[in-house]
Formats: structure tokens, C-alpha cells, sequence
């Protein structure tokens, strides 16, 4: 047997009447499509439940899948410590999938287990499935840091794993969409948020898995949505599958969007494979972002091609314009998949012009930033790089005289300096910026500081 369907479902935990005490009456719509997305569930008489959920354990290069051969969990945290939901798991195929997943170089498994306790984003599925049935066991799945195509890949090896067992398998994606609906709501408003669930829910409902591997992160991270990573495991998971599916309901009254989506596999459907597509037009993006590369990215990327390869420092090239002859401070700052791999630089120039500043910063960003390992060879396609050449820093008497958006910002408190760099996505306010260079620096939030400004010219 395979995948038999596949389920979108919120994790809100006051769809309980015991947790939402009555305010559960205001998503009716998504407690009755979840109602009717589990009972069909049920209908299909799954051997096993394969949930992905974003709240279990989650490392940024491994898929975590839950060991042991049972787990408990309580909504105690919310208010409601008399509601507990139980699953056995299926080890067999826990372990089958991991073992799928290694054969092609994808790590997964159990290994660093904090909490055992189901999360929210298992308990609630479960509480309603268990409405139905309780005649199946659980494969409990956890997402990572890495790519949309890595998720789908994982999806592709839990299809197989299905498969080479025979299971009966339903799979559930447990997602919330947007966190940033409403200026109301818990988390703000930004105005990614409507338009992404607009988009996620689109595509869903469309089967258009592309598109959905492709969301632009510039809408998605701004949007604080919950379950597009479990999404993308999930159109793996219906790889090669015709579909029909059903969109069961969406609201978003807390600021929050809820999505319910029913994915019933009617066939196989070559046609239905995304990942080679996925590839292609990635790359075709990758040599369109090359093309466009002007002389400093360049010159970065050269020296950490040239350092990775030989393992020596590049030498500089002919032919660099004049203005990479003066001096000032320089950042490399290097991204995979969309999240950052390696940054660093200098406050102020410590060569003989720019162009050495970015031969050994890149150098530096790509094998000597202690918050990530030495970059490796089958990388190096996949970076995508920035320069920012720095102007002089200029003492202001406070924060009044700064702009995230336009200005960089140096703290200094004794012997201690934090550096931050100006329009960097998620730092919205002057307090946020000055708290997160004060972090950097190891500086006390309470702590008397000095303040420059200083700004970029950025390449990338």
C-alpha cells in the first residue's frame, strides 16, 4: 500500500472546549471541517498516522523522528491538565524511514530526544481522529533548517518506507498558516500575512506543490506562519500521486490563519513530480543570480571557490575597478537555502584597500565564523553572497539619531563593541536593533553605551 490521503490541519489548542472555554464558538467553520477531515481519515482505516508537526524537536540539519514505543501528552500548559492524549508508535516504519532517508544521504532519526510528551501540533489531530478510531499507531515527524526540496526529499523517503511495508497510511501536515493577520491578534500585523495564506492556501487547494516549493522566503518569514515546512514533507509524501482534494475551510479570527485541506490519492500520475522541475528552475535562478554578480560579489565568491578548492588564499585578479583601491570596513555575509551560513567582517579597514578586505573576509566568512562549520565543496553552488563596504562610523549623542532601515549602529561599552548592520529583515525598530548589537557585543542591556551610525554600500 502507499499514502491513501493526506490532511492540512491548524493546531490552535482553544479549538477544545476545555481549553477555548466558549471562544472555540468563533472558528466553528474550522472545528467542523477538522471533524469531517478526521472522520474521513478514519473511513480510510490507516494502519498508521504519519504527522509532521513544528512543534517536536527540530535541529536545522536533521529531521528528528520520534522514538520509543509510546507517548503522553496533557494540554496542562493550557489551562486544561484533565485533557490527555495518548499514541502508540509504529517503530517498524519509524525505522524504515530513517533508513530510507540515509540511503540517500538525508539525516534522520532519533537521536537528541529532549521531551518525549506529544506536542500540541500531534495531540490535537489525535483528539479528534481518536473521535473515530484508535485502531492505528503514529510515525510523529519533526521539520528542519534545510531546504523545501530537502523536506520533499524526506516526504519522498516516508512514501517509500510506506510502500516497502505495505502500511495503510495517512498522512497529516499540522500547520498553522500566518501568525500576523491582524493588528489585534497576539503577533501583529504585517501585511505578508494575509497575502501569504492567501497564496499557501492557493496552491493547496491547486495541488501546485511547485509553486508551493518555490514560495518567496520574503513573504513567508514576515508572515510568521507555522506549517509551510510540514507542507512541503507532505507533497513528498504525494509525490507521483493524482489527487482530489478539497479545501474544507479557512478563518483567521485571532490574528492566526487556519487552514483545512482534505488530499485524497485517486492514482499514480507521473506528471505529479516536482523535485527534477524544483531543481531545474532553481538552478536556472542560481546561474540568472551569477550572471548578475558585479565585481565585489565576484571577488568574494572568487576567494571562497579559490580557499575551499586549494586550500590556499586567492590571489587578487586584474582588471578590479578604481574605487575597490581605497579603504574601508567590509562584511561577507553568505546564505544557503535562504539562511545565513557564514558572516563576517571589520568595523574599520585593516589591509590596503577594499579588495583585500573582501579576499579575507569572504575567506574568513566561509571557513572561520564559529557559529557555523568550515564550508565544504558540494556547497559551494548553493551559496548565494553579499558584500557590504562600510562608511566611516560617526558617534551620535542617542538613539533619535538612528534609522534601522538606513543606518548600521556600533554600541561600545568599555572594552566591549556590538555591530549590527542597518535593513536586516525581522529588526524593525531602533530598540531592536540596539538590543540585538549589545547581545553581540556581550554587552548588559543596562550598561551605559556609545553609540555610531554608520552606512553601507551593499552588493549582492
Amino acid at each position: 500500500m502507499s499514502i491513501l490521503a493526506a490532511y492540512v490541519l491548524p493546531h490552535p489548542p482553544l479549538i477544545l472546549p476545555e481549553v477555548g472555554r466558549g471562544e472555540e464558538k468563533k472558528i466553528q467553520l474550522t472545528v467542523n471541517a477538522y471533524e469531517r477531515a478526521m472522520k474521513e481519515a478514519a473511513e480510510q482505516k490507516p494502519d498508521t498516522v504519519i504527522i509532521a508537526s513544528p512543534h517536536t524537536v527540530m535541529y536545522a540539519d536533521y529531521f528528528h523522528i520520534a522514538p520509543g514505543e509510546e507517548a503522553e501528552g496533557s494540554f496542562a500548559q493550557f489551562g486544561a491538565e484533565g485533557v490527555t492524549v495518548a499514541a502508540r508508535y509504529d517503530t517498524v516504519l519509524a525505522k524504515e524511514i530513517e533508513m530510507d532517508a540515509g540511503e540517500i544521504g538525508i539525516e534522520a532519526g532519533p537521536v537528541g530526544g529532549r521531551n518525549a510528551a506529544l506536542d500540541h501540533a500531534v495531540m490535537i489531530p489525535l483528539h479528534f481522529l481518536h473521535a473515530h478510531t484508535r485502531d492505528f499507531r503514529v510515525v510523529r515527524l519533526g521539520i528542519s533548517g534545510l531546504s523545501p526540496l530537502a523536506h520533499y526529499n524526506f516526504g519522498k523517503c516516508v512514501a517509500r518506507a510506506v510502500d516497502t511495508l505495505g502500511r495503510r497510511a495517512v498522512f497529516i501536515a499540522s500547520g498553522d498558516l500566518s501568525h500576523k493577520l491582524t493588528p489585534e491578534g497576539p503577533y501583529g500585523f504585517a501585511p505578508e500575512g494575509p497575502r501569504f495564506d492567501k497564496a499557501c492556501m492557493k496552491y493547496l487547494e491547486e495541488g501546485d506543490f511547485l509553486k508551493l516549493l518555490r514560495m518567496d522566503r520574503a513573504l513567508y518569514e514576515p508572515a510568521a506562519e507555522c506549517g509551510l515546512r510540514t507542507f512541503w514533507m507532505m507533497a513528498g509524501a504525494l509525490d507521483g500521486q493524482a489527487l482530489k482534494i478539497k479545501k474544507l475551510s479557512y478563518q483567521g479570527p485571532f490574528g492566526v490563519g487556519y487552514g483545512v485541506v482534505s488530499l485524497r490519492v485517486t492514482r499514480e500520475d507521473v506528471r505529479r513530480s516536482f523535485a527534477e522541475r524544483y531543481e531545474m528552475l532553481e538552478r536556472r535562478a542560481q546561474e540568472e543570480r551569477r550572471a548578475a554578480e558585479d565585481d565585489y560579489v565576484r571577488l568574494a565568491r572568487h576567494a571562497i571557490e579559490t580557499i575551499v578548492h586549494t586550500g590556499k588564499n586567492a590571489e587578487l585578479p586584474q582588471g578590479l575597478p578604481s574605487e575597490m583601491s581605497e579603504r574601508a570596513g567590509v562584511f561577507v555575509s553568505l546564505k544557503k537555502d535562504g539562511e545565513l551560513r557564514g558572516c563576517i567582517g571589520t568595523f574599520e579597514p585593516t589591509t590596503k584597500n577594499i579588495a583585500e578586505e573582501i579576499l579575507q573576509n569572504a575567506a574568513s566568512a566561509a571557513l572561520r565564523d564559529p557559529r557555523f562549520p568550515p564550508v565544504k565543496k558540494e556547497e559551494l553552488d548553493a551559496l548565494v553572497y553579499s558584500v557590504d563596504v562600510l562608511t566611516e562610523p560617526e558617534l551620535v549623542a542617542g538613539a533619535d539619531a538612528l534609522d534601522v532601515k538606513k543606518y548600521g549602529v556600533i554600541v561600545e561599552y568599555r572594552a566591549r563593541k556590538g555591530l549590527l548592520l542597518p535593513d536586516l529583515a525581522g529588526v524593525d525598530t531602533v530598540e531592536e536593533q540596539l538590543r540585538i548589537a549589545r547581545q553581540k557585543g556581550g554587552i548588559p542591556a543596562d550598561a551605559p553605551i556609545r553609540i555610531w551610525r554608520f552606512t553601507v554600500e551593499r552588493h549582492h
